[in-house]
């Protein structure tokens, strides 16, 4: 068995994020490994795998910033809102100009209301919205607040074949949990007038885990490896050192006198540099929210 830490796995296109963590169980020796955000089956790129122990660090992984590389298209709208759904009504996009395209994008970058797409996990009514969508059944969504740090316009390419005339906008964006990107390809051509769907997805980061990081299952399969525990927890959280006394508490799931790096949640480690559980602080002690290494 692997021992606990994160692996970093650059998914291919169409596996789902729970094809990589079967297979990832195989390779790494030990069913107790979980996924820290899904990814569709058409995306690559960035899924943070737990491994062991690690896998109590994905709940608060799971809120972390993610940046991704995309291409939308302009000119089509689809049911799923990216290509891999049912194409809507055709609308000729020829003459969307350059600067409207990059506007529009600025409209959508900062702290915005969107509603998720119909094939979304999303519970209505205590029942998935992709289940209802598959049994063609449109549910109410209710927008969300999200932020989008950064929508840029990398290139814009113009495309004429023979269903249309369409706009390609190849994009970076660095976004909250929670932000569907193909729902601001959606948004984009649904204010240029146009329609508009996701063409390709690929996930450059997730927190401090970069797409440097991560490697292919093949990879893998020759030599599994995965970021020590202690070594993730340093990287997506900040560190306070603990003296034995505060290390025997927070074993022992007691709180301990408040730190100074802020809220949390903060990695805790032993003197000897063990990393001894995640701890948020409270108005006048912190306490413990996950524990590594029980007493």
């Amino acid at each position: 068995m692997t021992d606990s830490g994160v692996a970093i796995v650059d998914k291919p296109a169409d596996w789902t994020s729970h094809d990589v963590v079967a297979r990832t169980r195989r390779l790494a020796g030990t069913r107790k490994v979980g996924h820290a955000g899904t990814l569709d089956p058409m995306a690559t790129g960035v899924l943070v795998l737990g491994i062991g122990k690690g896998t109590k660090l994905l709940g608060h992984l799971t809120l972390a910033e993610k940046a991704y590389t995309a291409t939308l298209r302009l000119g089509l709208a689809t049911d799923t809102d990216d290509a891999e759904g049912r194409p809507g009504e055709r609308t000729d996009a020829s003459g969307i100009a350059e600067e409207a395209v990059r506007a529009g994008a600025a409209a959508l970058t900062g702290t915005i209301s969107q509603v998720p797409p119909q094939v979304s996990a999303i519970k209505v009514d205590g029942k998935r919205a992709y289940k209802s969508a598959r049994e063609g059944k449109s549910v109410e969504l209710s927008a969300r607040e999200v932020t989008v740090a950064e929508f840029a316009v990398d290139g814009i390419r113009r495309v004429d074949d023979a269903d249309g005339a369409f706009v390609d906008v190849d994009a970076r964006v660095s976004c909250s949990s929670g932000t569907y990107i193909r729902a601001l390809a959606r948004d984009l051509g649904a204010a240029l007038g146009v329609g508009g769907h996701l063409t390709a997805l690929r996930r450059t980061r997730v927190g401090p885990y970069g797409a440097d990081q991560a490697r292919t299952l093949e990879q893998l399969a020759e030599e599994f490896t995965a970021v020590p525990l202690a070594q993730a927890v340093a990287a997506a959280f900040p560190v306070r050192l603990l003296n034995a006394e505060e290390v025997r508490r927070i074993a022992h799931g007691n709180r301990i006198s408040r730190g100074e790096l802020g809220p949390g949640p903060v990695g805790l480690f032993a003197p000897d540099g063990a990393v001894v559980a995640l701890a948020e602080d409270r108005a006048d002690h912190a306490k413990p929210i996950v524990v590594f290494e029980a007493a």
